[in-house]
């Protein structure tokens, strides 16, 4: 004897090996034996066998008219065979029957089920929904395979175009236009972004980059809302007397946050004053700049552009442009001349005269050791409010190098400076890039004078501001550091804890209110602490444990590392464009990760540019090779490389910097997307890599 019996939602068929009151062993086509309760069964015969039987009733049910069926079924509970009699006529066979439950078992927008092989009619409105309900899906899956379609053929239907950064970095994949990419992608055994670049969905590889950048974090466009105007400072700040304070930047840099001077040469003790933008002391929490600069928490760079945190006229009044007084929160530190041990330090609310602006890529050619060296003479050179400053610019390169060493001490080990910092400069640019610039990538040496100057006097400035806070019960925001062990990173928190990477007791962001929304924060803090003093903590706008402190340090460090990544990946479309442009098929790289670790990784020598190689087996890490390049791909930031010879000839010395090398490789591969032909899972993006800690 068989029986037909339901387990699980399937309905299977089987031969009964012996049988109970309540349940039967049944032997299935496959040999598997399995009970089955007495009431599960919903037909026993004894031929056909049950895959005949189930292979009849299943073509019988696909002819079934559902609405046919729906008008004969009795208003009241019955079960499949009532219905088999009523469809099929008095004596419908056993194929009928089990084609009747089949139907009626497929089609719940129909018929309900109450029980094992009973069944229900549903109402006349619910099956009227349940019926457009699945005319909708129809059409959805008839456009999905529309435009699944058009992909395939490399054309791009214009709704994808439209939905094209949501689908492949956030999308809904339940969506239509999302499926159609996955099914075409499918179909055609392409990777996704490969389809899409090939239907013409990305007409411009930077657009690509910078639209993307822009819809996952400023979805509605990078610019200010209306009527943002900058308050002016009410408060009646004292003039510096003897002060000459001049900034060191770049020359694209407007915001200008930080400015030096030194007074009191020569008398024993020297005063060195640092000076920060102070747009703190106009701005206030919670009024419409601070929701703006709260929004976006950061001045966004990349080459050849920026989006920077507050309107440009806002920066314009605070910014320590030369010609004028400006307001600003100085740190005034006292050394003795001789021995530079610092004496003492203070904080000032005031105007501070600006006397200069100096610009790294006008002087670092200029401004050397030998140029700093007052013990010579050299020809007057370089700009003359340059060399009007000589004696406190070589007064600052010396106490730059003793702070240095004295944080040395702490740290356990030098910092290292080995790799030089890039600049990108995009030829006959004005205003926002589109991608065909000619570019040329410039270099910087770190811990040149100039800018171990400003880093160095930084450094003092945020590890005393964030001491001093800790003091006075301020809270802040800090970044700390437990050690130099491997995998221990920076962090970002409340409480004043060592930074053991810059070898300090504390460090809270300060120096750039301009750019960056957590300096601000600390600003408002410094300055109430400049005003109160011990009381500070009951005036300052952020109490101890407040919670708004907590909300602010996590968008922040979220953003920040959006922003660092972009970055990053614009500099690495500029520079595989500079490879392009200069017809560049072999260079000079030092291997970083061999490739007993996996994929093998190279450094440039000579460019910022890191990328996976093919032919470094057995060579150690360090090792200098000539590497030939593959093709470049604009989308996937990719290009591979193939070793051609090994330029030294003994083991290197593997002395490079783990966990840089680890921040390079999140930009060294391809670009990752989140559409996934094998499932509904998101990929991962890479997180951008920090930037120097001045």
């Amino acid at each position: 004897m068989f029986v037909l019996f339901e387990e699980a939602g399937k309905y299977l068929g089987g031969r009964v090996l012996s049988e109970a009151e309540a349940s039967a062993q049944v032997e299935l086509e496959t040999g598997k034996r399995v009970k089955v309760k007495a009431a599960n069964v919903v037909l026993r015969f004894d031929k056909p066998t049950p895959p005949e039987l189930i292979a009849e009733a299943r073509t019988l049910a696909a002819g079934v008219d559902l609405q046919l069926a729906w008008d004969f079924a009795p208003e009241e509970e019955f079960g499949f065979a009532d219905l088999a009699a009523d469809y099929f006529g008095d004596k419908p066979s056993l194929a009928q029957q089990a084609a009747a439950l089949f139907a009626l078992f497929d089609a719940p927008h129909y018929f309900r089920r109450a029980g094992k092989g009973r069944f229900r009619k549903a109402p006349a409105e619910i099956v009227q929904q349940a019926l457009a309900a699945i005319e909708k899906k129809k059409a959805v899956q008839a456009q999905i395979a529309a435009w699944a379609g058009e992909l395939a053929a490399g054309r791009c239907p214009d709704a994808i175009r439209e939905q094209l950064y949501r689908i492949l970095f956030k999308p809904d994949k339940n969506a239509p236009e999302y499926k159609a990419v996955v099914e075409a992608a499918r179909s055609t055994q392409t990777a996704p972004l490969a389809l899409l670049e090939r239907a013409g969905a990305i007409d411009s590889a930077y657009q690509f980059h910078w639209q993307r950048f822009l819809f996952e974090n400023f979805p509605k466009g990078p610019g200010f809302p209306g009527g943002l105007a900058a308050p002016a400072i009410t408060e009646a700040l004292p003039l510096a007397e003897g002060v000459q304070a001049f900034s060191i930047d770049d020359s694209h840099t407007t915001e200008i946050d930080d400015a030096l001077s030194v007074q009191g040469l020569g008398s024993g003790t020297v005063t060195v004053g640092i000076h920060i933008a102070a747009p703190g002391l106009a701005l206030a929490p919670g009024d419409a700049l601070d929701q703006v600069a709260r929004n976006r928490l950061s001045t966004v760079y990349m080459p050849g552009h920026k989006i920077t945190m507050l309107p440009d006229a806002v920066v314009d009044a605070y910014t320590l442009l030369d010609g004028g007084d400006r307001p600003a929160v100085s740190l005034y530190a006292r050394f003795d001349e001789a021995t530079l041990e610092l004496q003492g330090a203070e904080t000032r609310l005031e105007r501070v005269p600006v006397v200069a602006n100096l610009r790294h890529d006008r002087l670092d050619g200029v401004i050397d050791e030998a140029w700093l060296d007052l013990a010579h003479a050299p020809a007057e050179q370089g700009p003359p409010e340059a060399w009007a400053l000589r004696a406190p610019l070589a007064f600052l390169w010396r106490l730059a190098r003793h702070l240095k060493a004295a944080r040395e001490v702490v740290r356990g080990k030098p910092e290292s400076f080995s790799r030089p910092d890039y600049t990108f400069r995009l030829v006959g640019s004005e205003g926002e890039p589109n991608g065909s610039e000619q570019v040329q990538i410039t270099t910087r040496r770190r811990g040149a004078p100039l800018d171990l100057m400003v880093s160095e006097a930084m450094i003092l400035a945020n590890s005393h501001w964030g001491c001093w806070l800790a003091e006075l019960g301020v809270p802040a925001l800090y970044r700390s550091q437990a050690s130099l062990a491997p995998g221990i990173k920076v962090r970002m928190g409340t409480r004043a804890l060592p930074h053991a990477g810059l070898g300090v007791k504390s460090y809270a962001w300060s120096t750039s209110p301009l750019r960056r929304y957590t300096d601000l924060v600390n600003q408002w803090q410094i300055i109430a602490a400049a005003r109160h003093g011990r009381t500070a903590a009951l005036a300052a706008p952020f109490k101890p444990k407040d919670a708004q402190l907590m909300a602010i340090l996590s968008a922040f460090d979220a953003a920040y590392t959006a922003y660092n990544a972009h970055q990053a990946g614009m500099e690495r479309f500029w520079t595989l464009k500079y490879l392009q442009q200069q017809g560049i098929r072999e260079l000079e790289a030092t291997l970083i990760r061999d490739a007993g670790a996996g994929e093998a990784l190279a450094r440039a020598d000579a460019l910022p540019l890191v990328l996976p190689v093919l032919g470094a087996q057995g060579l150690p890490r360090g090792s200098r090779l000539r590497v030939r390049l593959g093709d470049v791909d604009e989308i996937a930031l990719a290009v591979n490389g193939t070793v051609v010879e090994r330029l030294d000839a003994a083991a290197a010395p593997a002395a490079l910097d783990e966990e840089a090398a680890d921040e390079e490789e999140a930009t060294a591969g391809p670009l990752a997307i989140a559409v996934d032909v094998d499932d509904a899972e998101a990929g991962e993006r890479p997180a951008g890599a920090e930037v120097n800690p001045a």
